[in-house]
């Protein structure tokens, strides 16, 4: 996440004391700060000036915000104030301490199904308690999700997220989260309660299969396949993920609305029932692999005694139940050490949930440990450890003391096997040398390419100045060599040599819409986004740009397009 000083060390009604830049958008800054009066850092998002500027939309600003105030969910970002003045419009917002679901996928790739089940039915349960309240959140993604160290999942933006769609769609920049937009968003319906379900329905896809349900050449494209296409079974691309599982998927990214859930409640209730039945089903058939016999199985009842037949027949009666009311119990089980392991830690020991005797243990968790605690740690000496160090290389050899396990394999809370060595747990831990390459004074679109391939977003500012060469990288932020979340943005200051330089807009009309972002950029131009709309031209296509062909602009000026969504149907 990004950080800057704050310069004016500014302070609001007395009482907000501004520190840090730690995000940004179209419509507002958001700032870490300090609440004197409660002693406590918070978030604070204040609108922009230009924004302020604009009374309707101040007002509907502040009505989305005292709307959102009024949740109050575990499972959701808490809004603590709302300011609406002629001065400055802000909300104080909890401040979470943790790293969005997007980060947490892309490091994983895909998530195991109870992990997925588990994030999955904490979204909805924050969506079923703002949809009681009214509220629309309808911009569902895993970016504005973020995810605490214990596991729990934030949902953020609640309403605002809508606000910021909106502006982008009237600037001329792409629809927001076109990867998982509902198709009656796309077609400029209003969205309700159902269209979040449609963009969980995608969000819990991309967890399980690690891919995004619908990619394109263009935005245009991935919009037209959201409408008219299915998409491909996740158990196509991982064959591991239960059936059950990849219908209730499907069922909630139907692009028909009649045919997805109707409500949160209803798919938190198939995906409860399927994730008891589906662990009944694994307790059973490890329970029957555990009882086969070791010599060559009998044929026919009359290869044995009678009293032999009579004492399997009682054992598979006491096997069949017992199996059912262990899964049940282990349930429950579950769920105790989850609550005693994250929220009860500083009352009862944390002993985890062994059953030795039995040969097999639940994996306790290990995330935000540091190795060298847990290699010490004598209740963790019937674990086959593997250490696998992440860099931006690969792996190699580090000091264990000095980091901290990122992910495990197997998860928290599974069962695993203590036998013959025990199951291999791999902890993956973060070394934390991931760093911003120097791209000090390259050409800023060499500079571009070098940021995006290390998995940067980049911000342009122009400045002029005499002593660089025009278009040379003159600062950049965070400084090269900063250890720095991949996803996260680095500015560039670019010189604009001693004046300002006036570039042609070139024309754009016709080309493909890559065409189009690959020409702005090679002319010393910025891409803003694009707008699409039905028309006869072919989807994909441009068809407007925002300044006309051969116009003279500063140089890296941000040029908007409008791409065709093809003939309207009907």
């Amino acid at each position: 996440m990004e950080n800057r000083q704050n310069p004016n060390n500014l302070v609001l009604e007395d009482r907000y004391e501004l520190l840090e830049i730690i995000g940004e958008g179209g419509m507002a800054v958001v700032y870490k700060a300090l609440d004197r009066r409660l002693n406590r850092f918070v978030a604070v998002k204040v609108m922009r000036p230009e924004m302020a500027q604009q009374e309707e939309f101040r007002q509907r600003f502040f009505a989305e915000s005292q709307a959102v105030a009024m949740l109050s969910s575990p499972n959701i970002v808490a809004v603590y104030d709302v300011s609406h003045s002629t001065d400055i419009e802000y909300i104080v917002m909890e401040l979470v301490d943790g790293i969005t679901l997007k980060q947490y996928m892309q490091r994983k790739g895909p998530i195991p199904w109870r992990e997925a089940v588990y994030f999955a039915k904490q979204i909805a349960r924050a969506l079923a308690h703002a949809h009681e309240k009214g509220v629309i959140h309808r911009d569902i993604k895993p970016q504005n999700m973020l995810l605490l160290r214990d596991g729990t999942l934030k949902v953020g933006d609640f309403g605002i997220a809508a606000l910021e769609n909106e502006l982008r769609e009237e600037s001329g920049t792409a629809i927001g989260s076109i990867h998982y937009i509902a198709p009656e968003q796309i077609r400029g319906e209003v969205p309700d309660a159902r269209s979040d379900l449609y963009s969980l329905g995608v969000v819990l896809y991309e967890m399980l299969t690690g891919q995004k349900p619908y990619t394109g050449d263009t935005l245009g494209e991935i919009a037209v396949k959201h409408m008219n296409t299915e998409p491909t079974p996740p158990t196509r691309l991982v064959p591991e993920i239960p059936p059950e599982l990849e219908h209730i998927t499907l069922k909630a990214m139907k692009a028909n609305i009649f045919e997805r859930y109707q409500s949160a409640e209803e798919l938190i209730r198939d995906l409860d029932r399927f994730a008891l039945t589906q662990t009944q089903q694994e307790d059973e058939a490890e329970a029957e692999s555990l009882e086969a016999p070791s010599v060559a199985p009998v044929r026919s009842v009359s290869e044995m005694s009678k009293e032999k037949y009579r004492r399997r027949r009682r054992r598979s009666a006491r096997v069949s139940f017992l199996s059912g009311t262990f899964g049940v119990l282990l349930v429950i089980l579950a769920l105790f050490v989850f609550l005693l392991q994250f929220f009860l830690k500083d009352y009862f020991p944390d002993k985890g949930t062994e059953d030795r005797a039995s040969g097999h243990m639940m994996m306790p968790n290990l995330q935000g440990i540091s190795v060298d605690s847990i290699l010490k740690n004598p209740e963790n000496s019937v674990f086959n450890f593997e250490i696998i160090y992440l860099n931006s290389s690969g792996t190699g050899e580090y000091n264990p003391s000095e980091y901290t396990v990122e992910r495990q394999d197997p998860g928290a809370g599974t069962r695993i096997s203590l036998k013959k060595g025990g199951t291999p747990v791999r902890l993956y831990v973060s070394t934390g040398v991931v760093q911003v390459p120097d791209v000090y004074n390259l050409d800023y679109r060499e500079a571009t390419a070098i940021l995006r391939v290390s998995g940067y977003y980049v911000e342009i500012v122009d400045e002029i100045s005499e002593t660089f060469a025009r278009n040379a990288v003159m600062s950049m932020y965070p400084a090269a060599g900063t250890s720095l979340e991949k996803g996260s943005v680095v500015y560039l200051t670019v010189s604009a040599g001693a004046e300002v330089v006036q570039v042609s807009v070139p024309n754009l009309v016709g080309l493909s819409e890559l065409a189009a972002i690959e020409k702005i950029e090679s002319s010393e131009l910025s891409y803003g986004g694009s707008e699409y709309m039905h028309s006869d031209l072919p989807s994909g296509t441009v068809i407007g740009q925002s300044e006309e062909n051969y116009n003279l602009v500063p140089a890296h000026a941000k040029i908007i397009l409008r791409v065709s969504l093809g003939p309207e149907e009907g």
